[in-house]
Protein backbone atom coordinates (compact mmCIF):
# COMPACT_ATOMS: atom_id res chain seq x y z
CA UNK A 1 0.00 0.00 0.00
CA UNK A 2 1.08 3.32 -0.49
CA UNK A 3 1.10 5.14 3.18
CA UNK A 4 0.88 9.29 3.61
CA UNK A 5 2.21 9.37 7.51
CA UNK A 6 1.63 12.71 9.49
CA UNK A 7 3.30 12.97 12.56
CA UNK A 8 2.20 16.22 14.91
CA UNK A 9 3.00 17.79 17.68
CA UNK A 10 6.03 17.39 20.20
CA UNK A 11 9.35 15.17 19.63
CA UNK A 12 8.53 12.20 21.65
CA UNK A 13 5.42 11.54 19.63
CA UNK A 14 7.68 11.66 17.20
CA UNK A 15 9.42 8.60 17.85
CA UNK A 16 5.97 6.72 18.41
CA UNK A 17 5.49 8.07 14.26
CA UNK A 18 9.01 6.73 13.93
CA UNK A 19 8.56 3.18 15.43
CA UNK A 20 5.48 2.66 13.59
CA UNK A 21 7.03 3.86 10.40
CA UNK A 22 9.15 1.01 11.13
CA UNK A 23 6.47 -1.58 11.10
CA UNK A 24 4.75 -0.36 8.08
CA UNK A 25 7.84 -0.70 6.14
CA UNK A 26 9.11 -4.17 7.19
CA UNK A 27 5.87 -4.99 6.61
CA UNK A 28 6.51 -4.16 2.74
CA UNK A 29 4.42 -0.59 2.40
CA UNK A 30 5.81 1.98 0.82
CA UNK A 31 5.26 5.82 1.25
CA UNK A 32 4.30 8.88 0.03
CA UNK A 33 3.94 12.70 0.55
CA UNK A 34 1.45 13.48 -2.21
CA UNK A 35 -1.94 12.78 -0.32
CA UNK A 36 -3.86 12.16 -3.54
CA UNK A 37 -1.60 9.40 -4.20
CA UNK A 38 -1.80 7.80 -0.98
CA UNK A 39 -4.12 4.66 -0.34
CA UNK A 40 -3.91 5.09 3.65
CA UNK A 41 -3.33 8.20 5.66
CA UNK A 42 -2.57 7.90 9.51
CA UNK A 43 -2.25 11.20 11.45
CA UNK A 44 -0.25 11.18 14.68
CA UNK A 45 -2.45 13.72 16.83
CA UNK A 46 -1.54 15.54 19.87
CA UNK A 47 -3.66 17.53 22.34
CA UNK A 48 -1.31 18.88 24.47
CA UNK A 49 -2.83 22.97 24.29
CA UNK A 50 -5.65 24.32 22.45
CA UNK A 51 -3.41 25.03 19.14
CA UNK A 52 -2.75 21.94 19.01
CA UNK A 53 -6.01 20.21 18.86
CA UNK A 54 -7.32 22.69 16.22
CA UNK A 55 -4.02 21.71 13.98
CA UNK A 56 -5.00 17.75 14.51
CA UNK A 57 -8.49 18.21 14.13
CA UNK A 58 -8.15 20.60 11.02
CA UNK A 59 -5.96 18.13 9.89
CA UNK A 60 -7.60 14.76 10.23
CA UNK A 61 -10.56 17.13 8.48
CA UNK A 62 -8.64 18.09 5.53
CA UNK A 63 -7.14 14.14 5.25
CA UNK A 64 -10.82 13.25 5.24
CA UNK A 65 -11.47 14.75 2.38
CA UNK A 66 -8.93 12.74 0.11
CA UNK A 67 -11.92 9.53 0.89
CA UNK A 68 -13.45 10.85 -1.71
CA UNK A 69 -10.95 13.17 -3.73
CA UNK A 70 -8.23 11.26 -4.01
CA UNK A 71 -7.03 7.48 -4.04
CA UNK A 72 -7.18 6.99 0.32
CA UNK A 73 -9.33 4.22 1.51
CA UNK A 74 -8.75 4.34 4.82
CA UNK A 75 -7.87 6.85 7.28
CA UNK A 76 -6.30 6.20 10.89
CA UNK A 77 -5.90 8.55 13.56
CA UNK A 78 -3.74 7.90 16.30
CA UNK A 79 -1.97 9.36 19.35
CA UNK A 80 -2.99 11.98 22.08
CA UNK A 81 -5.75 13.42 20.28
CA UNK A 82 -7.39 10.24 19.16
CA UNK A 83 -6.50 8.60 22.75
CA UNK A 84 -8.15 11.88 24.55
CA UNK A 85 -11.02 12.48 22.20
CA UNK A 86 -11.78 9.06 20.74
CA UNK A 87 -15.64 8.91 20.90
CA UNK A 88 -16.01 12.51 19.29
CA UNK A 89 -13.23 11.72 16.45
CA UNK A 90 -15.12 8.90 15.60
CA UNK A 91 -18.87 10.66 16.09
CA UNK A 92 -17.74 13.96 14.43
CA UNK A 93 -15.03 12.73 11.58
CA UNK A 94 -17.26 9.63 10.39
CA UNK A 95 -14.31 9.02 7.57
CA UNK A 96 -12.06 8.07 10.21
CA UNK A 97 -12.06 4.26 9.73
CA UNK A 98 -9.47 3.53 12.78
CA UNK A 99 -8.17 4.92 15.98
CA UNK A 100 -5.23 3.95 18.02
CA UNK A 101 -4.40 5.29 21.62
CA UNK A 102 -0.99 6.56 22.72
CA UNK A 103 0.29 2.61 23.90
CA UNK A 104 -1.23 1.25 20.81
CA UNK A 105 1.18 1.57 18.05
CA UNK A 106 2.65 -1.51 17.32
CA UNK A 107 -1.11 -2.56 16.66
CA UNK A 108 -0.93 -0.27 13.29
CA UNK A 109 -0.68 -2.99 10.98
CA UNK A 110 -3.47 -4.72 13.22
CA UNK A 111 -5.82 -1.76 12.67
CA UNK A 112 -4.22 -1.45 8.94
CA UNK A 113 -5.33 -4.81 7.72
CA UNK A 114 -8.91 -4.55 9.73
CA UNK A 115 -10.20 -1.48 8.04
CA UNK A 116 -8.66 -1.90 4.62
CA UNK A 117 -10.78 -4.81 5.01
CA UNK A 118 -13.77 -2.81 5.65
CA UNK A 119 -14.34 -2.52 9.33
CA UNK A 120 -14.18 0.43 11.91
CA UNK A 121 -11.11 -0.45 14.13
CA UNK A 122 -10.58 0.94 18.09
CA UNK A 123 -7.75 0.31 20.09
CA UNK A 124 -6.67 1.36 23.20
CA UNK A 125 -3.64 -0.33 25.51
CA UNK A 126 -3.37 0.64 28.96
CA UNK A 127 -1.80 3.76 29.15
CA UNK A 128 0.46 2.23 31.92
CA UNK A 129 1.78 -0.07 29.77
CA UNK A 130 5.25 -0.72 29.35
CA UNK A 131 7.26 1.82 26.79
CA UNK A 132 7.07 0.37 23.19
CA UNK A 133 10.26 -1.07 21.16
CA UNK A 134 10.93 -1.62 18.02
CA UNK A 135 12.75 -0.57 14.68
CA UNK A 136 12.48 3.24 13.68
CA UNK A 137 12.71 4.80 10.39
CA UNK A 138 14.46 8.17 11.34
CA UNK A 139 12.63 11.04 10.05
CA UNK A 140 15.26 13.88 11.05
CA UNK A 141 17.86 13.43 8.20
CA UNK A 142 20.08 10.51 9.81
CA UNK A 143 22.31 12.60 11.80
CA UNK A 144 20.32 13.50 15.17
CA UNK A 145 17.75 11.42 16.93
CA UNK A 146 15.47 11.88 19.60
CA UNK A 147 16.10 9.34 22.45
CA UNK A 148 13.04 8.33 24.14
CA UNK A 149 14.14 7.27 27.47
CA UNK A 150 10.73 7.20 29.39
CA UNK A 151 6.72 7.21 29.10
CA UNK A 152 3.76 9.09 31.15
CA UNK A 153 4.13 11.70 34.05
CA UNK A 154 3.36 11.54 37.78
CA UNK A 155 3.77 15.29 38.42
CA UNK A 156 -0.05 16.09 37.80
CA UNK A 157 0.69 19.96 37.05
CA UNK A 158 -2.72 21.57 37.54
CA UNK A 159 -2.76 22.35 33.83
CA UNK A 160 -1.72 19.64 32.08
CA UNK A 161 -3.72 16.30 30.55
CA UNK A 162 -0.25 14.65 29.61
CA UNK A 163 -0.77 11.68 32.23
CA UNK A 164 -4.66 11.42 31.97
CA UNK A 165 -3.54 10.43 27.86
CA UNK A 166 0.29 8.93 28.48
CA UNK A 167 -0.10 7.48 31.62
CA UNK A 168 2.04 6.99 34.78
CA UNK A 169 5.64 7.25 34.62
CA UNK A 170 7.69 4.32 32.32
CA UNK A 171 11.31 4.25 32.55
CA UNK A 172 12.47 2.37 29.46
CA UNK A 173 15.19 -0.25 30.97
CA UNK A 174 18.94 1.14 30.23
CA UNK A 175 20.05 -2.07 28.54
CA UNK A 176 17.01 -1.28 25.72
CA UNK A 177 18.62 2.15 25.48
CA UNK A 178 21.66 1.13 24.87
CA UNK A 179 21.04 -1.13 22.01
CA UNK A 180 18.69 1.53 20.72
CA UNK A 181 21.56 4.08 20.60
CA UNK A 182 24.10 1.74 19.24
CA UNK A 183 21.73 0.87 16.32
CA UNK A 184 21.50 4.86 15.87
CA UNK A 185 25.22 5.37 15.78
CA UNK A 186 25.74 2.52 13.07
CA UNK A 187 22.95 4.12 10.93
CA UNK A 188 24.89 7.13 11.11
CA UNK A 189 23.21 9.64 13.72
CA UNK A 190 25.82 11.69 15.82
CA UNK A 191 23.97 13.43 17.85
CA UNK A 192 21.30 11.92 20.72
CA UNK A 193 18.69 14.46 22.32
CA UNK A 194 16.89 12.34 25.01
CA UNK A 195 13.40 13.33 25.71
CA UNK A 196 10.59 12.32 28.14
CA UNK A 197 7.63 14.33 29.84
CA UNK A 198 10.86 14.75 32.60
CA UNK A 199 14.10 13.12 32.01
CA UNK A 200 15.31 13.81 35.03
CA UNK A 201 13.49 11.00 36.82
CA UNK A 202 14.37 8.44 34.35
CA UNK A 203 15.10 5.13 36.24
CA UNK A 204 13.37 5.70 39.70
CA UNK A 205 10.49 3.27 38.80
CA UNK A 206 12.81 0.44 37.69
CA UNK A 207 15.81 0.65 39.90
CA UNK A 208 14.73 2.70 43.25
CA UNK A 209 17.05 5.78 42.01
CA UNK A 210 17.72 8.37 39.53
CA UNK A 211 19.62 6.82 36.93
CA UNK A 212 20.02 9.22 34.00
CA UNK A 213 23.68 10.08 34.92
CA UNK A 214 24.63 6.27 34.52
CA UNK A 215 22.59 6.09 31.27
CA UNK A 216 24.42 9.04 29.96
CA UNK A 217 27.71 7.57 31.11
CA UNK A 218 26.53 4.50 28.94
CA UNK A 219 25.71 6.70 25.80
CA UNK A 220 28.54 8.58 26.35
CA UNK A 221 30.73 5.06 25.58
CA UNK A 222 29.05 4.77 22.16
CA UNK A 223 31.67 4.91 19.12
CA UNK A 224 29.86 7.41 16.86
CA UNK A 225 28.00 9.52 18.95
CA UNK A 226 29.38 13.01 19.42
CA UNK A 227 26.63 15.32 21.07
CA UNK A 228 24.48 13.83 23.99
CA UNK A 229 21.83 16.68 24.57
CA UNK A 230 19.25 16.68 27.33
CA UNK A 231 15.89 18.20 27.25
CA UNK A 232 12.75 18.75 29.77
CA UNK A 233 14.90 18.41 33.19
CA UNK A 234 12.44 19.82 36.01
CA UNK A 235 14.22 21.83 38.31
CA UNK A 236 13.84 19.68 41.54
CA UNK A 237 15.01 17.16 40.19
CA UNK A 238 18.38 18.27 38.64
CA UNK A 239 21.05 16.77 41.39
CA UNK A 240 24.45 17.50 41.77
CA UNK A 241 25.33 13.91 40.30
CA UNK A 242 23.92 15.02 36.99
CA UNK A 243 25.49 18.38 36.85
CA UNK A 244 28.92 16.77 37.66
CA UNK A 245 27.87 14.19 34.87
CA UNK A 246 27.35 16.85 32.41
CA UNK A 247 30.35 18.44 33.44
CA UNK A 248 32.53 15.72 33.16
CA UNK A 249 31.53 13.69 29.89
CA UNK A 250 32.80 15.32 26.95
CA UNK A 251 30.03 14.27 24.47
CA UNK A 252 27.50 15.70 27.26
CA UNK A 253 26.44 19.35 25.69
CA UNK A 254 26.54 22.03 28.16
CA UNK A 255 22.51 22.22 27.22
CA UNK A 256 19.74 21.90 29.38
CA UNK A 257 15.78 22.38 28.73
CA UNK A 258 14.11 23.27 32.15
CA UNK A 259 10.64 23.68 31.84
CA UNK A 260 10.09 26.58 34.82
CA UNK A 261 6.81 27.96 33.50
CA UNK A 262 6.82 30.47 35.96
CA UNK A 263 8.18 32.74 38.69
CA UNK A 264 5.99 33.82 41.18
CA UNK A 265 5.53 31.75 44.04
CA UNK A 266 1.67 31.78 44.31
CA UNK A 267 1.11 31.12 40.60
CA UNK A 268 3.52 28.18 40.77
CA UNK A 269 1.56 26.54 43.61
CA UNK A 270 -1.55 26.69 41.69
CA UNK A 271 0.31 25.08 38.93
CA UNK A 272 1.12 22.30 41.18
CA UNK A 273 4.77 22.73 40.37
CA UNK A 274 6.83 21.53 43.18
CA UNK A 275 9.29 24.87 43.14
CA UNK A 276 9.91 27.98 44.33
CA UNK A 277 11.20 31.04 42.79
CA UNK A 278 14.18 31.19 45.53
CA UNK A 279 14.79 27.05 44.73
CA UNK A 280 14.61 27.55 41.12
CA UNK A 281 17.49 30.43 41.13
CA UNK A 282 19.64 28.29 43.67
CA UNK A 283 19.54 25.20 41.02
CA UNK A 284 20.22 27.70 37.75
CA UNK A 285 22.93 29.32 39.72
CA UNK A 286 24.65 26.08 40.82
CA UNK A 287 24.35 24.53 37.61
CA UNK A 288 25.73 27.78 35.84
CA UNK A 289 28.47 27.84 38.87
CA UNK A 290 29.75 24.64 37.77
CA UNK A 291 29.34 24.64 34.64
CA UNK A 292 29.89 28.57 33.61
CA UNK A 293 29.44 27.65 29.65
CA UNK A 294 26.07 26.32 30.18
CA UNK A 295 23.26 26.91 27.82
CA UNK A 296 19.69 26.87 29.59
CA UNK A 297 16.45 26.66 27.64
CA UNK A 298 13.21 27.57 29.40
CA UNK A 299 9.15 28.05 29.05
CA UNK A 300 7.02 30.14 30.12
CA UNK A 301 3.32 30.45 30.52
CA UNK A 302 2.00 33.86 30.79
CA UNK A 303 -2.17 33.98 31.66
CA UNK A 304 -2.42 31.03 34.08
CA UNK A 305 -5.89 31.45 35.95
CA UNK A 306 -5.37 34.22 38.82
CA UNK A 307 -2.40 35.65 36.96
CA UNK A 308 -1.91 39.36 38.34
CA UNK A 309 0.01 42.06 37.01
CA UNK A 310 2.15 41.64 40.09
CA UNK A 311 3.03 37.88 39.02
CA UNK A 312 3.60 39.02 35.42
CA UNK A 313 6.48 41.98 36.76
CA UNK A 314 7.74 39.27 39.26
CA UNK A 315 8.20 37.05 35.66
CA UNK A 316 9.54 39.57 33.87
CA UNK A 317 12.13 40.57 36.62
CA UNK A 318 12.71 36.74 37.29
CA UNK A 319 13.50 36.45 33.51
CA UNK A 320 15.71 39.53 33.57
CA UNK A 321 17.82 38.42 36.42
CA UNK A 322 18.15 34.92 34.69
CA UNK A 323 19.34 35.80 31.27
CA UNK A 324 18.38 32.48 29.84
CA UNK A 325 20.08 31.72 26.48
CA UNK A 326 16.90 30.49 24.88
CA UNK A 327 13.63 31.02 26.53
CA UNK A 328 10.01 30.43 24.74
CA UNK A 329 6.48 31.78 26.24
CA UNK A 330 3.13 29.86 25.69
CA UNK A 331 -0.40 31.60 26.54
CA UNK A 332 -2.13 29.34 29.03
CA UNK A 333 -4.64 26.99 27.54
CA UNK A 334 -7.52 25.55 29.41
CA UNK A 335 -8.02 21.97 28.89
CA UNK A 336 -11.01 20.13 29.66
CA UNK A 337 -10.96 18.19 33.06
CA UNK A 338 -7.73 20.09 34.13
CA UNK A 339 -7.82 21.43 37.83
CA UNK A 340 -6.64 24.49 36.48
CA UNK A 341 -9.70 24.86 33.88
CA UNK A 342 -11.94 24.82 37.20
CA UNK A 343 -10.49 27.71 38.65
CA UNK A 344 -11.42 31.18 39.23
CA UNK A 345 -10.00 33.94 37.45
CA UNK A 346 -9.67 33.14 34.16
CA UNK A 347 -8.41 35.40 31.61
CA UNK A 348 -9.19 36.61 28.30
CA UNK A 349 -6.88 35.99 25.35
CA UNK A 350 -6.30 38.79 24.54
CA UNK A 351 -4.58 39.82 27.71
CA UNK A 352 -2.01 36.22 28.16
CA UNK A 353 -1.30 37.21 24.57
CA UNK A 354 -0.31 40.48 25.31
CA UNK A 355 1.69 39.50 28.84
CA UNK A 356 3.80 36.30 26.23
CA UNK A 357 4.77 39.37 23.96
CA UNK A 358 6.51 41.57 26.69
CA UNK A 359 8.22 39.00 28.30
CA UNK A 360 9.27 37.87 24.50
CA UNK A 361 10.37 41.24 24.12
CA UNK A 362 12.54 41.32 27.08
CA UNK A 363 13.58 37.81 26.34
CA UNK A 364 14.71 39.25 22.80
CA UNK A 365 16.95 41.63 23.85
CA UNK A 366 18.61 39.17 26.01
CA UNK A 367 19.08 36.53 23.22
CA UNK A 368 20.88 39.69 21.29
CA UNK A 369 23.06 40.17 24.21
CA UNK A 370 23.64 36.85 24.18
CA UNK A 371 24.33 36.43 20.72
CA UNK A 372 26.84 39.12 21.00
CA UNK A 373 28.56 38.16 23.63
CA UNK A 374 29.75 35.53 21.71
CA UNK A 375 31.05 37.10 18.91
CA UNK A 376 35.10 36.41 18.42
CA UNK A 377 34.57 32.87 20.39
CA UNK A 378 35.59 29.56 18.54
CA UNK A 379 32.59 26.66 18.21
CA UNK A 380 32.18 23.39 16.99
CA UNK A 381 28.89 23.35 14.72
CA UNK A 382 27.15 20.56 13.86
CA UNK A 383 25.97 21.25 9.72
CA UNK A 384 22.43 20.57 9.03
CA UNK A 385 22.40 21.70 5.45
CA UNK A 386 23.45 24.35 2.53
CA UNK A 387 21.56 27.91 1.87
CA UNK A 388 20.43 27.49 -1.28
CA UNK A 389 22.24 29.70 -4.07
CA UNK A 390 25.27 30.91 -1.43
CA UNK A 391 28.23 29.60 0.38
CA UNK A 392 27.13 29.17 2.78
CA UNK A 393 25.86 26.72 5.36
CA UNK A 394 23.02 26.57 8.44
CA UNK A 395 24.20 24.70 11.38
CA UNK A 396 23.70 24.48 15.07
CA UNK A 397 25.90 24.52 17.94
CA UNK A 398 25.61 22.86 21.23
CA UNK A 399 23.39 25.73 22.34
CA UNK A 400 20.90 24.85 19.88
CA UNK A 401 18.26 21.96 19.69
CA UNK A 402 17.00 21.22 16.62
CA UNK A 403 13.58 22.39 16.05
CA UNK A 404 13.54 24.58 18.70
CA UNK A 405 16.40 27.25 18.89
CA UNK A 406 18.65 28.83 16.54
CA UNK A 407 20.84 28.49 13.99
CA UNK A 408 24.45 29.23 13.11
CA UNK A 409 24.77 30.63 9.52
CA UNK A 410 27.93 29.92 7.74
CA UNK A 411 30.36 31.69 5.48
CA UNK A 412 32.29 29.38 3.38
CA UNK A 413 33.21 27.98 -0.21
CA UNK A 414 34.10 24.92 1.14
CA UNK A 415 31.80 21.90 0.12
CA UNK A 416 30.60 20.73 3.55
CA UNK A 417 28.23 17.85 4.33
CA UNK A 418 25.03 17.19 6.19
CA UNK A 419 26.26 15.51 9.88
CA UNK A 420 29.85 16.96 9.79
CA UNK A 421 31.23 18.75 12.89
CA UNK A 422 33.03 21.82 11.87
CA UNK A 423 34.76 24.76 13.99
CA UNK A 424 33.65 28.15 13.26
CA UNK A 425 34.44 31.55 14.53
CA UNK A 426 31.43 33.67 15.92
CA UNK A 427 31.65 37.24 13.64
CA UNK A 428 27.75 38.25 14.17
CA UNK A 429 24.62 37.90 15.82
CA UNK A 430 21.02 38.21 15.11
CA UNK A 431 17.95 38.10 17.84
CA UNK A 432 18.13 34.73 17.74
CA UNK A 433 20.60 33.26 15.30
CA UNK A 434 24.27 33.53 14.86
CA UNK A 435 26.86 34.56 11.70
CA UNK A 436 30.62 32.98 11.36
CA UNK A 437 32.72 31.65 9.90
CA UNK A 438 35.22 28.19 9.27
CA UNK A 439 38.28 28.77 11.17
CA UNK A 440 41.69 29.11 9.34
CA UNK A 441 42.60 25.95 10.93
CA UNK A 442 39.94 24.21 10.71
CA UNK A 443 39.57 22.95 6.88
CA UNK A 444 38.49 19.33 7.81
CA UNK A 445 35.68 17.99 9.11
CA UNK A 446 34.95 15.27 11.17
Amino acid sequence: MKILFISLGCDKNLVDSERMLGSLSAAGHQFTDDETEAEVIIVNTCCFIGDAKEESINTLLEMAAQKETGKCRVLIAAGCLAQRYQDEVLREIPEVDGILGTASGEKILEVMEQTLGGKKEAVFDSIDAPPAGGRRILTTGGHYAYLKIAEGCDKHCTYCVIPSVRGRYRSVPMEQLIREAEELARGGVRELVLVAQETTLYGVDLYGEKRLPKLLEGLAGIPGIHWIRLLYCYPEEITDELIETIRREEKVCHYMDIPIQHASDRILARMGRKTSRKEITERLRRLREAIPDMAVRTTMITGFPGETEEDVEELLDFVDEMEFERLGVFPYSMEEGTPAAGMAGQIPEEVKKERRDRVMELQQEISLACGEAMIGRELEVFIEGKVSGEDAYVGRTYMDAPGVDGYLFLNTPLELESGMFVRARVTGALEYDLIGELCDEDESAQ
